[in-house]
């Protein structure tokens, strides 16, 4: 990577529409151009298998999906199903033999298929590079994890809603399928939850498909519990998560600020630029030597240096640390014990720490979006949410920070930091001895 011209991940934007495999191929080719601004460590593959430190865990990039990019049911929908994948091909080949593959159910391809990994499609170069998960079991399983104290929550809502099977057979009979399903296939009940959280119509989770899409996959499922029935739609979803939704969260992390403290710094060097032009302006017309229009430089250099940076999202004074402001949803977790923190503390504070207290919030959703069925990913109605719109303007520019763990993000700052130096340094230079070199007007 170029020191002076390192630029993070462009900012890929979301396409109008259902997801088709046209978008997702667009999403890869705009992501394919700026491979070289991801280092192999924050890699797709390595934050799914959370082998990534924070500020880019696996549980940071759920928070993203819901919090910034409102699309985490498809991050959810694929930890379920490389999980699912796992359980069934792990069962004994009498059980797997009930729900054969269904490209075999179909009579397109050979039965001969039995592998543990998901089935490929001829359509896997249209989404660049393939999937790694030689070890799927490192992938955390939302489904097979301990219940939680919240089971209760979601079951309440449950019982206000209609039940798995109304949903299933209302998504069946809005594609044209009118008889039911094999029962006897194994987690055929998991199956239909999955069916009414993400692919019925007005599901809790469900995902951007297209009419089209959605008509295949439940129709394959109505004939088989295999996972490759679910090969259209993951082919969309992940063809989305790596061409979109990574690229945007390895940009959003570099971040160390948050946007108020981003815009505030950024309007401190416009007005050091500011303030070192007028400095410029009273000397020249002032009688005193032109040698005292070196005062500008600093001006200039801070002005451009601090300008730049927080126009890439980070704040010098927080990178002087390594460290990030806590974002909003992480600043109510556990108000006691983030208020009882001294300044010279609030650095060193531990990322699972900050975890920790915002699971043990009451009503908050991160210690819930891991799970695979629950309610749906919206949180207005979180109590973080109307906290932080009363939080006093001054309290959101300088909010509690935590120090970074992940070595890779911390040397990506780093460039980001001594990029902005040298572009500045450019700028200054020519601007200080051009202002040296006008000649003074003796009017001050």
């Amino acid at each position: 990577m170029s020191l002076l011209f390192y630029r993070r991940p462009d900012f890929v934007a979301k396409l109008p529409g259902p997801m088709e495999k046209s978008q997702c191929q667009i999403y890869v080719d705009r992501t394919q151009k700026h491979r070289k601004a991801i280092p192999p460590e924050l890699s797709f593959d390595n934050i799914l298998q959370n082998k990534a430190l924070p500020p880019c865990a696996l549980q940071d990039f759920m928070d993203y999906l819901i919090y910034i990019s409102h699309d985490a049911e498809n991050l959810q929908f694929w930890i379920w199903l490389n999980a699912y994948s796992t359980r069934f091909y792990d069962m004994p080949a009498s059980e797997r033999a009930l729900s054969p593959p269904w490209s075999a159910v179909e009579g397109a391809q050979p039965t001969g298929c039995d592998s543990r990994r998901l089935p490929k499609t001829a359509d896997k170069s249209k989404f660049g590079a393939e999937i790694h998960f030689d070890h799927p079991s490192s992938v955390p399983d939302p489904v097979q994890s301990p219940p939680f104290e919240k089971q209760s929550f979601i079951s309440g809502i449950a019982s206000t809603t209609k039940s798995t099977a109304d949903c299933v057979e209302d998504a069946n009979a809005q594609v044209g399928l009118k008889w039911q399903s094999f029962s006897v296939q194994p987690y055929r009940s998991e199956i239909d939850r999955v069916i009414s959280h993400y692919i019925a119509p007005g599901s809790p989770r469900e995902l951007n498909l297209s009419h089209k899409t959605r008509t295949v996959v439940l129709h394959a499922l109505q004939h088989t519990t295999h996972p490759s029935a679910f090969s259209p739609v993951r082919e969309l979803v992940e063809g989305t998560l790596r061409g979109q939704s990574h690229p945007n969260f390895v940009r959003w992390s570099i971040c160390n600020g948050n946007k108020p403290k981003v815009l505030f710094v950024r309007n401190i060097g416009i007005a050091h630029v500011f303030l070192a032009i007028l400095l410029a302006v009273m000397l020249i017309l002032s009688t005193v030597s032109r040698w005292w229009r070196l005062f500008c430089f600093p001006l200039f250099f801070l002005g451009f240096s601090v300008g730049v940076s927080a126009y890439k999202g980070l704040c010098l004074v927080i990178h002087t640390g390594h460290s990030r402001n806590l974002r909003p949803w992480e600043q109510f977790g556990h108000s006691a014990s983030l208020d009882s923190l001294d300044d010279d503390d609030e650095a060193g504070l531990s990322t699972d720490d900050v975890y920790s207290m915002c699971n043990r919030s009451v009503g908050g959703k991160r210690g819930m979006s891991m799970d695979t069925f629950g309610a749906g990913n919206s949180y207005d109605h979180e109590p973080w949410v109307e906290r932080y719109e009363k939080k006093p303007l001054l309290q959101r520019v300088y909010p509690k920070n935590i120090s970074i763990q992940n070595e890779t993000m911390r040397i990506l700052q780093d460039r980001i930091v001594w990029q902005s130096h040298l572009w500045s340094l450019l700028a200054s230079v020519p601007l200080t001895a051009a202002i040296i070199a006008v000649p003074r007007f003796g009017i001050l």
